[in-house]
């Protein structure tokens, strides 16, 4: 697909042709994939988060939900993030599917202001045994952690433990980029077929619409157990802060006790 043949070199365009095939084909699970990590890559996160819903729908398939999960964080809920993290779709994912989601997590719990609570998600993460690409990700998640919360030393010595071309693609994504060829001619005939398949695509997306209908109360349970959890996490992440004044309170309580005991004496 052009679209995944595009996506390191031009996200905008790789977006239209997603685009352009989800109006051709929208039930089909690939498609509805590429429309959602175009999306993703271009910083759409709302459409991506729907259209990669859509695909666990179709395929019933949980092995984007990092993407998903970052793409809460981009929509400025953390706390949804990591609701995503703690739900059973979460225990199907393989090890690699794993690390990416507890890395996303860290970075939720960083955008919440708990740098701890970052770290500790990060020092439970096992890597794969080989996935060095993988470590460095988790290296690069670390870094972000210690440079957040002031340890600069911790992470300059972190930092020393990468090679120069680690180092160098942290500093510069696109560094290590691939490079694909693709052949324009296979869009040039797309682009002849648009006619004959105008009629055809209008039947589709009449289809897409009647499927949309009969998931929608499975998609709207799900976001009412995922706000659940979220408000859950909320509650906890201000505990903290709650329990901390109410011991600086109950403190306060016991010296006036014992200020009137010393009155009555």
């Amino acid at each position: 697909m052009a679209a995944g043949q595009l996506m390191d070199i031009d996200p905008e365009l790789a977006y239209q042709h997603a685009q352009e095939a989800v109006r051709r084909a929208g039930r089909v699970d690939i498609v509805r994939e590429a429309a959602g990590l175009t999306a993703y890559s271009t910083g759409r996160f709302a459409e991506a988060l729907r259209e990669l819903r859509t695909v666990r729908r179709l395929n019933g398939s949980s092995e984007h939900l990092a993407i998903m999960a970052d793409c809460e964080r981009g929509l400025g809920r953390p706390e949804r993030a990591i609701a995503l993290a703690a739900s059973p779709e979460a225990a199907t994912l393989d090890e690699a599917q794993s690390v990416e989601l507890a890395i996303v997590v860290s970075g939720a719990r960083l955008d919440l202001g708990e740098a701890e609570a970052a770290e500790a998600v990060l020092a439970a993460i096992t890597v794969p045994k080989g996935n060095r690409e993988l470590a460095v990700r988790v290296i690069e998640a670390r870094l972000g952690v210690l440079e957040a919360a002031g340890r600069t030393v911790e992470a300059a010595a972190l930092l020393a433990t990468l090679t120069p071309k680690e180092r160098a693609t942290l500093a510069d994504p696109e560094v290590d980029a691939d490079v694909v060829v693709f052949d324009l001619q296979d869009d040039a005939a797309t682009d002849s077929d648009d006619a004959s398949d105008e009629g055809s695509s209008s039947d589709e997306d009449d289809a897409d619409d009647d499927s949309d209908a009969d998931t929608g109360d499975e998609a709207d349970s799900d976001e009412d157990t995922l706000d659940e959890t979220a408000d859950i996490v909320r509650a906890g992440s201000t505990t903290g802060d709650s329990s901390s004044a109410h011991s600086d309170t109950e403190a306060d309580h016991g010296d006036s006790v014992s200020a009137g005991d010393e009155d009555e004496a």
